[in-house]
């Protein structure tokens, strides 16, 4: 049975399975594109898109990586948690190439 928004403790449902839809924090974490059609699926209009991770983008998605790395590249915070995890921003970061 899918579920939709947040559970009691605050943390975002997973529609399916155990985080199908989303990629583990060791493989690179974010969306999937069974996730991502998933979500436009239940979001008529969405423009949402999986990650940029080619090495050699070309065209229009080369622009939407080089964007993506220069917004986030230029956000505080930093790389590692106080126990030595990545941050998201660093996952961020690792899965587009930036």
């Amino acid at each position: 049975m899918a579920t939709r928004g947040r559970t009691k403790k605050g943390r975002i449902a997973r529609s399916t399975g155990s985080g199908g839809n989303y990629r583990s924090t060791k493989s690179g974490a974010g969306m999937t594109k069974k996730g991502v059609a998933a979500y436009r699926r239940k979001n008529p209009g969405s423009k949402l898109k999986t990650a940029v991770t080619e090495k050699n983008a070309t065209g229009k998605r080369a622009s939407r990586r080089k964007s993506f790395c220069a917004r986030m590249s230029g956000m505080k915070g930093p790389l590692k948690d106080k126990k030595g995890r990545p941050t998201r921003k660093a996952m961020a970061l690792r899965r587009w190439r930036c």
